[in-house]
């Protein structure tokens, strides 16, 4: 139907400007952070300056992401003298398109009725209603994990194709380390879906509205804390930011696997890393904090424990649904940043073994004991 094509590509546009959004906000975010902890100023020099005037606004430096944007656009493009044309501008779209499409499984908000949002719509819309969600999939974890998956061929593809051993030799630093801790993370997974009963996202969401002793929100951080710092890790990981940067760490191989990458192209590498901070952020706070939810908010408002009720219009609620939501992805994005600028790059046999030896037992341990709870409960 008309009505339902127009609502999803309004979603559809509402998630690209959601993450492209975001992620140029985390850019500046990162320069500020840091300074902070480094006991600087920061990015302070780009400005909009009104013509004729001397009137510049500077808003704290935000326009240094649209600036290094413009920088990338309009750079020359330098490629090496030989490397594999289909596969060297291939990786960069493999690195950054599977990211996006993460996102289409992750519910933003609650349920949308656009003929209550605006008594207007009601004559092309009338009863219908919307799970504000670009793709409602009951395997949504499934599709998070090979999504995720594909991403690796994108890395493997820039380093193979450039020609460059500190690119091959990044490349294969990053497949093992990505490979290697995608095995923590499903298992981490896979306790969520034994405690939740499902592969949806959505359904998580719905699960989380509850409470725990009739007071405490029934948010994965308090019944998996230890799978949120599972999945947190792996996805810290999965993302190669410190201290899990080994396939690019400057100080050892200029850039890793896209040393040989320029304008753009290098652009889309380095926007990607920041968009997967945000679909990151996204999944956490979707599984582990109650999504789109407040405590004791429900479709018609607020139910508090005390029984009191506090009525909301369908308009309020989905404009506070979809605020607290990315209210919450912003801090999320902002502590991984912060992880970034607090803690020490590892050897990479320190990685590995970290991977390995340690992260992956305690995931396996978690899903064993996440296993007989719940056999004991049912």
């Amino acid at each position: 139907m008309i009505q339902d094509l127009v609502v999803y590509l309004l979603f559809m546009g509402y998630a690209i400007g959601f993450m492209l959004g975001l992620a140029t906000l985390f850019t500046w975010v990162e320069r500020k952070q840091s300074a902070v902890m480094a006991d600087r100023i920061g990015a302070n020099r780009c400005y909009l300056r009104l013509p004729f005037t001397n009137v510049r606004f500077v808003a704290w430096g935000l326009f240094h992401g649209i600036a290094d944007g413009a920088k990338m656009l309009l750079k020359e493009n330098f490629t090496p003298k030989t490397y594999d044309r289909l596969c060297y501008n291939l990786a960069p779209w493999l690195a950054a398109v599977p990211v996006l499409l993460v996102f289409a499984v992750v519910p933003f908000g609650g349920t949308l009725a656009p003929g209550r949002l605006l008594p207007q719509l009601h004559p092309f819309f009338g009863e219908r209603s919307y799970a504000m969600q670009v793709a409602h999939m009951d395997a949504g974890i499934l599709v998070v994990l090979s999504f995720s998956g594909i991403g690796i061929l994108g890395t493997m593809l820039a380093g193979w194709s450039s020609n460059n051993k500190f690119s091959l030799l990044g490349a294969a630093r990053a497949a093992s380390q990505m490979i290697s801790y995608e095995v923590a993370m499903g298992l981490a997974l896979i306790s969520l879906v034994a405690t939740y009963g499902t592969l949806d996202l959505g359904a998580m969401v719905r699960w989380q509205s509850g409470t725990l002793f009739g007071v405490l929100p029934a948010w994965g951080i308090f019944t998996q804390p230890l799978a949120l710092l599972l999945f947190l890790t792996a996805a810290i990981a999965e993302n190669k930011r410190v201290p899990f940067d080994l396939p690019e760490c400057e100080s050892e191989l200029v850039s890793g696997y896209f040393t040989e990458y320029t304008a753009m192209k290098m652009g889309l590498f380095m926007l990607s890393e920041f968009i997967e901070i945000v679909v990151v952020s996204a999944l956490l706070v979707t599984m582990f904090l109650g999504g789109y939810n407040l405590p004791f908010l429900t479709d018609g408002g607020f139910v508090l424990p005390t029984g009191s009720v506090w009525h909301l219009s369908h308009p309020a609620v989905v404009l506070l649904q979809v605020a607290t939501f990315l209210v919450k992805v912003f801090l999320a994005g902002c502590f991984m940043i912060q992880i970034r600028w607090s803690l020490p790059r590892f050897r990479y046999d320190q990685l590995m073994a970290f991977g390995w030896k340690f992260l992956m037992p305690l995931a396996a341990v978690n899903l064993v004991a996440t296993a007989g709870v719940r056999w004991w409960l049912t």
